[in-house]
């Protein structure tokens, strides 16, 4: 554990306001026991609750030992960033028009894997600077770390029914990272749960993946159907898709507490190319250079142009019927190559054709 030249407690008031300094809304400190979470997680993945994010099974106990992941580990510095960004006022609108193409609120803008890495090291090396130099790694999103459980050890908030975490001041609209660092710093009061009797969330989802309080079928959630799974989205479930493309945020867009949630300042978050407020058609009618050009910089890209128009193929499926939505999937069957593309542009069209008929 690397020794501290400056009293333990000031030093972690002083990295606490050079993380609010750096556009963080909240930085807690949290020590290393995972035991809960490593019960959770162990038997999560033994009802193959992960689908095929074969990931989650990887690199043995070091998703729940951050000291075996970065050797010298002592603490975890765990930050929360707001993403809730203006366009929020049209999220139930967009969702409710079935010709509109819906895009979860927090891929609107910049990747946050971007912005909030570039920060944690600004914020790394200005720590160096008070203290010297010590060990750290930086983290968002980037590789086995358990973000939410430490999160709610470091108290930025609890891991609420959806399995979000949720903030009492600011909802769940934010973004996490860690920096795991070898410094002896005072830990801070793990956060308490507060859903109480609610069940808003498990109600809402549109498939059913929330089988029960704090726990999530990721083989049933659109998000993992529209961002984590490569091949065919299961027949039974695209219906219930709507016109939801990437990502959902249905169980957040119900829970009570976001009344507390508070609008980003961040230029980087708000939407761009109109992902806020674009039609169904017009995101299938870009070509794959279009695509790449409007997503750069954005976490959709991550997904691919084949797995784009699939998610759009879907939603068209389950727009009203329309001759230009059949025409539109007609020309792109025409031309398309990708065996799983095409029968999930079969599908659409067959249910397009079935509404005329």
């Amino acid at each position: 554990m690397q020794p501290i030249n400056i009293e333990a407690n000031k030093l972690a008031i002083q990295i606490k306001q050079l993380a609010r300094d750096l556009g963080f809304q909240q930085l807690g400190i949290a020590d290393l026991d995972l035991s809960v979470a490593d019960a959770r997680l162990t038997a999560w993945l033994a009802h193959g609750a992960h689908g095929a994010m074969n990931y989650m099974q990887k690199h043995g106990s070091k998703r729940t030992h951050p000291a075996e992941l970065v050797p010298g580990t002592a603490r975890v510095l765990s930050v929360r960033m707001d993403y809730f960004p203006p366009e929020i006022a049209h999220s139930e609108a967009q969702l409710a028009n079935p010709d509109a193409a819906y895009v979860s609120r927090y891929a609107l803008g910049r990747d946050y894997h971007k912005v909030m890495r570039a920060r944690l090291q600004s914020l790394s090396e200005q720590i160096a600077e008070l203290i010297g130099p010590f060990g750290y790694r930086v983290f968002v999103d980037s590789a086995p770390v358990m973000e939410k459980p430490l999160a709610e050890k470091a108290g930025l908030g609890w891991i609420g029914k959806h399995t979000n975490l949720i903030n009492a001041s600011a909802g769940s609209y934010f973004f996490l990272g860690e920096i795991f660092v070898d410094l002896d710093l005072p830990i801070d009061v793990p956060a308490v749960e507060h859903c109480g009797s609610c069940t808003r969330c498990i109600s809402a989802c549109p498939t059913g993946a929330i089988t029960g309080p704090f726990q999530l079928d990721a083989r049933l959630c659109i998000s993992y159907l529209t961002i984590e799974l490569d091949g065919a989205i299961p027949v039974e479930l695209r219906p219930a898709l709507g016109n939801r493309i990437y990502g959902c945020d249905d169980c957040q867009l119900v829970c009570p507490w976001n009344k507390f949630a508070r609008l980003s300042a961040e230029p980087d978050f708000r939407a761009r190319h109109q992902l806020d407020r674009a039609s169904l058609l017009e995101l299938f009618a870009w070509t794959e250079g279009e695509f790449l050009k409007h997503t750069e910089g954005s976490a959709i890209r991550r997904i691919g142009y084949l797995r784009w128009q699939r998610n759009l193929a879907v939603a068209l499926g389950n727009a009203p019927c329309a001759p230009n939505i059949a025409h539109a999937l007609s020309a792109k069957l025409a031309t398309v190559v990708d065996e799983n593309l095409a029968e999930h542009l079969r599908w659409a069209l067959a249910r397009q054709q079935k509404e005329r008929a």
